[in-house]
């Protein structure tokens, strides 16, 4: 029997194998988690009313947002919404 990273019902397959280090809290793979959180991430998200918008930009305008964002105590992103608020209100 094969057993699937994603499949909940059979994780006590190879209970028994010990592993060295620091034991597993979470039964999924890594790159599993990540998938999952970030999924959940994008739910949250929605059901707070927000979309998401991505954008490629320079390293110079991605370091110049940095530091005005540092500057005025806030995310990169929150700083990018309230500059397209305001040159969207004028």
């Amino acid at each position: 029997m094969a057993k699937i990273a994603t499949d909940r019902t059979t994780i006590d397959l190879f209970a028994a194998d010990k592993r060295p280090g620091r034991p597993k809290t979470n039964p999924l793979p890594r790159e599993e988690q990540l998938k999952l959180n970030k999924r959940n991430q994008i739910k949250r998200d929605r059901n707070n009313g927000l979309k998401r918008i991505e954008c490629k930009v320079s390293g110079q305008l991605y370091e110049a947002l940095s530091q005005a964002a540092a500057q005025a105590n806030t995310t990169r992103s929150n700083l990018i919404e309230q500059l397209l608020e305001q040159a969207l209100s004028r």
